[in-house]
């Protein structure tokens, strides 16, 4: 079980790191410092979530070999395929984010210009979303081949 230090201290550092890109969301800074602040910000939080894993992974050798074995209920396989489920629907809606990005604004241009191409323009549109919807489903096929 989680002691309050074990559950406050991720979401303090997350707050922590979150706070200072306030003033670029706003507007008040400009976006080369923005860029500057969101690189020095990912690696923030990589570099939390690596001493988190390390954090964990030092406790459970602490807390001996025979209990750790004991609470594990997976196997290697079954957690390496969550991890590819979870890339599976984080990549994809990445790349339905950057495809939806590109055909949106030009659906909307098109729609502006003549009214007959809303149909048409939507379509490309939805194919982007699309994506998304296809990554989560392999990522669900793949959690339940794993269980």
């Amino acid at each position: 079980m989680l002691n309050m230090f074990e559950l406050l201290l991720p979401l303090i550092l997350i707050a922590l790191i979150s706070l200072p890109l306030v003033n670029v969301f706003r507007g008040k800074k400009s976006v080369s410092v923005a860029k500057r602040r969101m690189i020095t910000h990912v690696c923030f939080f990589f570099a939390i979530v690596l001493g988190t894993v390390f954090f964990s992974a030092t406790k459970a050798y602490a807390a001996g070999a025979d209990d750790v074995t004991m609470k594990m209920a997976g196997s290697i396989g079954q957690g390496l395929g969550f991890i590819a489920a979870a890339l599976a629907t984080g990549l994809s809606a990445l790349g339905a984010g950057i495809a939806v990005a590109a055909a949106a604004p030009a659906a909307i241009g098109a729609f502006s210009e003549n009214e007959k191409n809303f149909g048409k323009s939507m379509i490309f549109v939805a194919l982007g979303e699309g994506v998304a919807i296809y990554g989560l489903l392999i990522s669900i096929f793949i959690i339940f081949m794993k269980l």
